[in-house]
Parts: C-alpha cells; structure tokens; sequence
C-alpha cells in the first residue's frame, strides 16, 4: 500500500472521483439541439437550453441507452425506477436556474471496475452510482476586459456523473482509474475521453488518515482536465494537509480548484458558503422506468470489454499481461494487432505492433487510426521475418522505408536486394575471410577469451552488410572456432 512520509510517520491517502462524461448522443439530453463541438458561440440552443418560458424537456431515449450500457459496462446495477430532480442554483450560465440531474434515485447504482497496475497487478475499485443530468453553459472572461460572455452551447448536454467509492489509495492508482474508465467508455461509444475538450473531466475527493485510522476530512478539488494534473492535484493536495495536521491545524472541507501553472490547489469555497441545492423532483419530467428487455437489448449492443479483451489475448495468443494490456487499452489498437497476428506469431506480431509501430507512431504524434503502414503490410513483414527472408535488423531497415514511403516490405526487399543469405557455402567463404584477417583474435578465443564470439558475428553480419542468416552465422563460426 502507498504511504506518504510527514514528519510525524507515515500517512494513507484516501481518494474518490467524480467523473463527469459527455454522453455521444447527436441531441442533448431533453431538446433536439445539436452536440456536436466547436460550433460558433450560442449557435446550437434550443428555446429549452435558453429556459423560454412554456418549454417543456423531452427526454433523449438515446442517452438513456447510453447510461444503461455505461452501467452493465461498469459490472453495475441498473435501476429499473429512477427519479430526474431539480438541483437549484444562480449562475449566469444556467438560463433556468436549476440543472435537471438525479439525486436520491439514480439511473445506475453500485458496480465496479478492476484498475491495472504499474507492477502489473490489479484492484478493484467501487463503483457508488451512475446519474444522469445536464451540462451548463460556458462563461467566457477573456473576450473583454471589463464583460463576461456566455455560450449557451454546451447547455443542456447529456453527462453521466459516474461516483467512485473512497478506494483509491494514491495518484497514481487515480489516473488508473480514469485510465480504465475512458477505455470502457471508448470501447462501448458512450463517451469519447476527450479530455482537453472538455467531454471527460474530474472532481477528486482527497483525505489524509494515519493508516488504518478513521476518515479524515475531505476537501474537493473540482474539474481537473488531465491526468497529468490529476496526479498533481491529488500529491499537492495530500501533502498540504497532512502540513496542517501535524502542525496542529484541522482540515476544513471545502472545494478548491487546481491551479496547474503554479501545481498548486486553492480554496474555491468553503463548506459554510455550499450550496444547499434543495433537490426535488422535477414536474415536468415522470419518473424514468425501464423494462428488462430495454435493459437486455442494451446488454446485447456491447462489445467485448477490455478486461474480456485482455484475458483472451493472455489466453489464445500467449502474451504477458504486460502487452495484453498495452494493446487493449484502445479497442482501435486491439482490432490493428488481430489483424496483424491472425494466421501468424502472435507474439512477434505483438512485439513489432509495441515496440516498432507504435515508437514511431508517438514520436510522429499519431494514432493507431493514422498509421503510414497498415495491419496487413505489418502483418506482410512479419511473414518476411518469420520465413527468414530477411534478418530482424534487416526488418528494422525495411520497416523504417515502410513507415515513411507506405510501400509493401516485400517490393522494398525485392529493389534494395535485401534477402537474407542463407546459402550455406557463401556464409562459409565470409566466415573463413573473416578469420584470416583477425589470426590473432582466433588465437586469444583458442586461448581462454570465449568473450570474443560476438566480435566474430559482428565481423560477419558486417562483412555480408546483415543478410547473413544470424544463426547459421552463430552455427559455422562455433564449428569452425571450436573444430
């Protein structure tokens, strides 16, 4: 378990999130507007999301599908009766003065996630609910020096606020968390993790405790956008408090926000100035009731899930959890390596798709969807490697060409005359060259200095510019050494 060290001995951290996720829906949750991002300001609001008088919510059935498939993605409950509330406050981005949400009775209750690991193991972490309510507006406090503007666009968007439970025990097993809960949102189209543009933020819930003692109290920090900033705010935040404590101060709870130039969190409000929201139930909306079959037809829409993805590919193709889990983590990344691997060795396709591809990939700033070679012409130069047409420094040369060119690695072998030599006789005439020119290196290997082998290989695979087959290399020098 992860300890932080004060003056005072060692310190647990306690940590939940709150995920607020941009439902992937065409309409926003109850007007038909448009959802779709980067639209001139106030150009996507209905007389709903701009609170006329006599408009009424209608609600979107697509992203009530949406939470039900988030929530049996999530392992969790699904609540057949749920109740939408009105949670009342004054800002000038909510035209109502209420945001439609769900409070006592939520759409999606407890369920659970298993988290992975830097070591490789993996935690459960508690899943408290899933509820559904209305994104507000954007104020805008840098067009003007002395105005705020207001876009209404963002206002009345579908998000899912999905609650952990307390069970995160560091910053690190928290951006495990968000990690695995954008894959799963990704892989079932519920949400698109886009968290520079908003569509996926997070609110951290940090309390510190000596270990094994009662809960200390919690302090907010509210939309944090990275996981990067995530990480921050959670090790600054804990550090801060436990400060306090052991200088004899007491944590007051209250929201703070995290300012990442300074890598620091400052107070936002404090609990004497919350918000008492007076939830009741909205009016104007009945209570939600879904059907079993509504909920199975949902089930029925799902893919395979990463976790189900992993455990068949450690399964059928025989990969470490390590590079499993690496090529899962997108559901694009998983479908490139089966294509590659189908009908092949899946582990050498997997280390050409981890180590090669996806360098390059990252160094060029691109995905797996963008990719200058593609899953059959990878899959093509693997099939070169594994019949040993060309030696795996070799592949590197042709994969290099591949990635810049977007040739085929068969037709770049073929032009540069890049065949690997396997000719038993040819090798032979470069070994015994090879030795002729260095007697006296031969002569300290006969002495005692078996170190020298891999001068002798190098010495060869230069000789024959790296088309000699390395082990028929490694056979007729050991022979010919050794005899």
């Amino acid at each position: 378990m992860t300890m932080l060290e004060g003056r005072t001995g060692k310190w647990e951290v306690v940590i939940g999130l709150e995920v607020h996720a941009q439902v992937i829906s065409n309409a926003k949750l109850f007007s038909g507007a448009s959802t779709e991002f980067g639209a001139a300001p106030n150009s996507q609001v209905s007389f709903v999301d701009s609170a006329m008088p006599g408009m009424l919510p209608v609600l979107n059935e697509r992203c009530v599908a949406q939470a039900v498939r988030t929530g049996l993605a999530l392992g969790a409950a699904i609540n057949l009766h749920s109740v939408f509330a009105r949670k009342n406050y004054f800002y000038p981005d909510l035209p109502q003065g209420y945001q439609i949400s769900q409070y006592e009775e939520p759409i999606i209750g407890e369920g659970e996630i298993l988290i992975d690991l830097a070591d490789g193991e993996t935690k459960p972490v508690g899943i408290e609910r899933l509820h559904m309510e209305q994104d507000a507006g954007k104020s805008l406090h840098d067009q003007s020096p002395n105005q705020s503007f207001i876009d209404l666009n963002r206002s009345g968007v579908a998000l899912m606020e999905i609650v952990s439970k307390p069970d995160m025990r560091s910053a690190d097993e928290a951006s495990a968390y968000v990690t695995k809960l954008r894959s799963i949102l990704r892989y079932i189209g519920a949400c698109d993790g886009n968290m520079q543009e908003g569509s996926l933020r997070c609110d951290a819930n940090v309390s510190v405790r000596k270990p094994g003692g009662e809960l200390g109290t919690r302090c907010e920090i509210k939309n944090v956008n990275s996981l990067r900033f995530l990480r921050q705010a959670i090790e600054y935040e804990a550090m801060r408090q436990i400060e306090i404590i052991e200088d004899g101060g007491k944590i007051d709870q209250e929201t703070r926000l995290f300012d990442a130039g300074k890598g620091e969190t400052r107070s936002m409000r404090s609990k004497e100035e919350a918000h008492d929201y007076r939830y009741f139930p909205d009016p104007d909306l009945l209570p939600l009731e879904l059907t079993p079959d509504f909920v199975e037809a949902q089930r029925a829409t799902l893919p395979e899930l990463p976790d189900e993805k992993k455990a068949r590919f450690m399964a059928d193709y025989g990969l470490s959890p390590y590079d499993a889990g690496v090529l899962v983590a997108e559901r694009e990344t998983a479908d490139f390596f089966e294509a590659v691997a189908k009908g092949r060795d899946a582990k050498l396709a997997a280390n050409w798709v981890i180590s090669e591809l996806f360098g390059r990939l990252n160094k060029a700033g691109r995905d797996v969807t963008d990719s200058p070679v593609s899953a059959e012409s990878l899959g093509g130069l693997v099939d070169l490697i594994a019949d040993r047409t060309i030696s795996g420094s070799i592949a590197k040369k042709v994969f290099d060409e591949m990635f810049e060119s977007g040739r085929e690695a068969a037709d770049i072998v073929e032009e540069q005359g890049l065949k690997q030599v396997t000719d038993t006789g040819a090798i032979e005439g470069i070994i015994d060259q090879v030795l002729a020119d260095n007697a006296d290196k031969v002569a300290e290997y006969r002495g005692g200095k078996d170190k020298l082998f891999g001068f002798f290989v190098g010495q060869v695979m230069r000789a024959s510019q790296g088309k000699a087959n390395p082990q028929l290399v490694n056979e007729l020098l050991r022979r010919k050494l050794d005899g």
